[in-house]
């Protein structure tokens, strides 16, 4: 089973690479895209450096595996990936481990999220994937959303295998789902012993920060991340992370409110 792997951390973070060991290891056949620069919060953007109409690719080594690394955004990436650039065109699309739960409405933001979606959009099945270590204090609101800055040995630190375990324990349910579905999997950072398991989650009403203008001046805005104060509703992605479940919503990309009238027309 041929799997795409994407990311909008960079095809440098920790996270991708562990996905894609765990991914090998259940015996999928991964190949590697991802940005070759962080490209947080770019949603479903659709975005690349050309050269003469040439998009950029870079060959890259990933522990024996052959990665592309791309001047690109991550939907625009699987859009790739799925028009049959990096080889066959793939079965599935994982895109993570993303820096931070993408949890509530803010997945509407998220590059992880986009380029999921735009797999699903494309009539493939696809899951997102990250690992909950947001917080306002390790957090700067490049590219307009939360993105954490770790130091690289904090990084390295954290609990991928645990969210990863979990991805790849969910590849059946993704099969077994309608195409264009999208799994949107978070992941607590524990060490998988202390997960209390993998719960479906509605989405929360909210993310896990918000972001705040807290200066403006002429020709300038200087803004900050803060913690979100809204109550954590039961059975919701934030809730259920809370609790030390890994949340797993299904998702799928945008429709048309079919319910809404527009009287007179």
């Amino acid at each position: 089973m041929r799997v795409l792997v994407t990311n909008d951390d960079g095809i440098d973070a920790v996270g991708i690479r562990v996905l894609v060991a765990a991914l090998a290891a259940h015996g999928c056949d991964p190949v590697v895209a991802a940005p070759r620069s962080d490209s947080s919060g770019t949603s479903a953007a659709l975005r690349a450096t050309e050269d003469d109409g040439r998009v950029l690719i870079e060959r890259r080594d990933l522990d024996g595996l052959v990665g592309y690394a791309i001047a690109g955004s991550p939907a625009y990436i699987t859009l790739l990936g799925l028009r049959g650039a990096f080889g066959p065109p793939p079965d599935l699309v994982f895109s993570g481990i993303n820096r931070g739960a993408n949890a509530g409405r803010a997945v509407l933001h998220s590059g992880t999220v986009g380029a999921a979606l735009t797999a699903s959009a494309a009539g493939c099945r696809a899951m997102a994937v990250s690992l909950d270590i947001l917080s306002a204090s390790n957090a700067t609101t490049a590219s307009g959303g939360g993105v954490v800055t770790l130091s690289p040995e904090d990084e390295a630190a954290r609990n991928w295998d645990s969210a990863a375990a979990t991805a790849v324990g969910l590849v059946d349910a993704l099969l077994a789902a309608p195409p264009g579905v999208v799994l949107n999997v978070n992941a607590p950072d524990l060490p998988a012993g202390r997960l209390r398991g993998v719960r479906r989650a509605t989405l929360a009403a909210f993310g896990q920060v918000v972001m705040t203008v807290v200066e403006t001046g002429e020709g300038f805005v200087r803004t900050a991340l803060r913690q979100s104060e809204q109550e954590l509703v039961a059975g919701t992605d934030l809730a259920l992370l809370g609790e030390g479940y890994a949340a797993v919503t299904p998702l799928r990309a945008l429709g048309e409110a079919t319910d809404v009238e527009l009287p007179g027309l």
